[in-house]
């Protein structure tokens, strides 16, 4: 699904709110990247599950034609910053579902980027037909956890030592999800 560019100013920046085309395939593979390396929240390391530009081309394309998938990335000054990705299942049990991830770089991180887009992939979620939104979050990332909490979501569930980062300690992940009641 693609949506229409948004020009938002918020906390001292000006931004844009769009759908990626295949020209920002290469910046988003290495922005990943960049990313993964910036902290222990998400599931990889740098590297690690890496998306080629070709990857990147692919979903884009997947996710501008089907319904059920939203891609979003943040622009600053020319430059992706962040995105979020919300893909909906395929399977027919499972339709009314999809699974969200957001990602962000750390020097953009407390500028409310994170908040918009969020907000932005539930008013979508809430015209595609889409009941119920999942994600995962390492239970030390308490910032995050509340700002879902402050959208609708809530804690379905606990994995007792799901990962091991770098400083050799086990750590849990929250399963979380967002029920659309219409």
């Amino acid at each position: 699904m693609v949506v229409e560019e948004k020009r938002i100013e918020c906390k001292n920046i000006n931004w844009i709110l769009r759908c990626p085309t295949k020209y920002d395939a290469m910046e988003l593979s290495k922005l990943r990247v960049k990313i993964d390396g910036e902290t222990e929240n998400l599931d990889r390391e740098s590297g690690e599950g890496l998306l080629t530009p070709e990857d990147f081309e692919e979903l884009i394309y997947e996710d501008s034609i089907d319904e059920k998938h939203m891609f979003l990335v943040a622009e600053v000054e020319g430059k992706i910053v962040g995105f979020t990705r919300c893909e909906g299942s395929k399977l027919s049990r499972f339709r009314h579902k999809a699974e969200f991830g957001i990602c962000i770089s750390k020097e953009y991180w407390g500028y409310g980027i994170g908040k918009v887009m969020i907000e932005n992939i539930l008013m979508w979620a809430d015209t595609a037909g889409i009941k119920k939104i999942s994600l995962s979050v390492v239970q030390t990332n308490k910032k995050a956890i509340h700002l879902y909490k402050k959208y609708g979501f809530v804690e379905e569930g606990v994995l007792i030592n799901d990962r091991i980062h770098k400083d050799g300690n086990y750590y849990n992940t929250v399963m979380m999800g967002r029920i659309l009641d219409k």
